[in-house]
């Protein structure tokens, strides 16, 4: 990943999302994917939060946004 275009700017734009939201986070297959999981009110809210990172903008990153009823444990 920090070999892509634009690194710095994601990884800035993710270090500054507020402290909880992401709780869970890390690349999938081989780091040619990431994961993230996040706390949010709604679907609106992950995306109002998200969208504006300069890898969305760009079209460098694609996002899939999901809900998920967690049915064993708790979130942080």
């Amino acid at each position: 990943m920090q070999e892509q275009d634009g690194w710095p700017a994601h990884r800035d734009f993710m270090n500054a999302l507020p402290e909880g939201f992401v709780f869970l986070g890390g690349p999938v297959d081989g780091h040619r994917r990431a994961m993230l999981l996040v706390k949010a009110a709604d679907i609106a809210e992950a995306r109002r939060r998200l969208d504006p990172d300069p890898w969305v903008r760009s079209g460098t990153l694609v996002e899939v946004i999901e809900p998920w009823e967690i049915l064993i444990g708790d979130p942080p």
